[in-house]
């Protein structure tokens, strides 16, 4: 019973985890979505007994494409600051 309700509780975190993502206006917080919607997804492999996609799902996409897109967005400006 309790693996079933983790199987649906899962995926539904992970569409609401994206659905931020999407609808967030500031970036980081967007990308901190992100990585949380990745690591819930890694947690799903783990649990459908794939622990070898679930690393490098935590750690590709939770952990450096949020260092990447957190690096990136520090170094930009909004075009509202130049004027």
């Amino acid at each position: 019973m309790w693996s079933e309700l983790i199987h649906v509780v899962i995926p539904v975190l992970l569409v609401i985890a994206a659905l931020v993502a999407i609808l967030m206006r500031d970036l980081l917080a967007s990308a901190v979505a992100l990585a949380v919607m990745s690591l819930l997804l890694s947690l799903e492999f783990y649990i459908l007994q794939a622990p070898d996609v679930a690393i490098a799902e935590a750690g590709i996409g939770a952990c450096i494409t949020t260092a990447i897109l957190v690096i990136a967005i520090k170094n930009t400006r909004r075009m509202e600051e130049e004027a």
